[in-house]
């Protein structure tokens, strides 16, 4: 079977991912399924694809008639997200701190390096994928998949929040917040580990900032103008 079209399919959605992840496709922007064909050297079919597939991630919105943008997130969706992963994610801090083992803590410091080795490259793509991916690996570390796989699913919504809204003084909050949050883990303060998972949700929803105005599409992707 050949395989080159799901290869270029996922190679469309890596490049446009990455644009919305690097802030140069900022919510709003129009994706013209032509434009994006020329650009990739490939059948408008295969860009179609590759917008489905975005659309599914959250990343990208389709409109009968207009076309694909990247998403817009609402506050009220921002502030609903963020209320379903306050209840979730104090649970799983608790059961964490139950169960932790030293190897686990030993992941979670490990993460932690990363991030913060990120925030100092200036990674904006890095860092905000590991803030995001800190919180799945907890759900894991707590033998919770199916927690795991509903916290990905919130993530996915609020990784495009934070890719367009979040600032760098935000991101690097929230690097220090986790690290208190491994802190209390190891300690087995389950406690101490609920009330500050609720402050730092609190603070990554309070760090949101309005976006800068929208790139055109031949700007993001580098096109000729």
């Amino acid at each position: 079977m050949d395989d080159t079209a799901p290869n270029q399919t996922e190679r469309i959605v890596e490049a446009l991912t990455r644009a919305i992840v690097e802030r140069r496709l900022m919510p709003g922007t129009k994706l013209v399924e032509q434009q994006l064909a020329d650009h990739f050297a490939v059948s408008r079919t295969l860009v179609r694809q590759a917008l489905n597939q975005l659309s599914r991630d959250h990343l990208v919105k389709l409109h009968p008639r207009r076309g694909a943008f990247v998403a817009e997130p609402s506050p009220e969706e921002a502030r609903q997200v963020f209320e379903v992963r306050q209840w979730l994610e104090r649970q799983l801090v608790l059961q964490l701190c139950k169960t932790r083992t030293p190897g686990q803590v030993t992941q979670l410091r490990r993460h932690l390096a990363q991030e913060a080795r990120a925030l100092r490259q200036g990674d904006v793509a890095g860092r905000t994928r590991l803030l995001a991916e800190f919180h799945v690996l907890l759900a894991r570390l707590a033998g919770n998949e199916v927690l795991a796989g509903l916290l990905a699913d919130l993530l996915a919504r609020c990784s495009l929040i934070a890719l367009m809204y979040q600032s760098t003084h935000s991101a690097t909050e929230s690097a220090a917040e986790h690290g208190e949050l491994v802190d209390a883990i190891e300690a087995g303060d389950a406690a101490r580990a609920a009330r500050l998972m609720a402050h730092h949700l609190g603070h990554v929803e309070a760090g949101l900032q309005a976006p800068a105005p929208a790139r055109s599409l031949a700007q993001a992707l580098g096109l000729a103008a």
